[in-house]
């Protein structure tokens, strides 16, 4: 299962992206950073990281 962002909780901080081992996480126009579910390997890694608590289990 992969990682979801909340759209209203993220900050746009970018943490989560860049503690992903897979680089399964961009930003998007917005600023909103979003997962790429084909390439996420639901290590956690993002949630642990994410300060904002956006990141959870799908």
């Amino acid at each position: 299962m992969a990682y979801v962002i909340d759209k209203e909780k993220c900050i746009g901080c970018g943490t989560c992206a860049d503690t992903c081992p897979v680089s399964a996480i961009s930003a998007n126009d917005e600023g909103i950073c979003q997962i790429n579910a084909d390439e996420c390997l639901s290590c956690g890694a993002c949630a642990g990281a994410c300060p904002s608590d956006a990141i959870s289990e799908e």
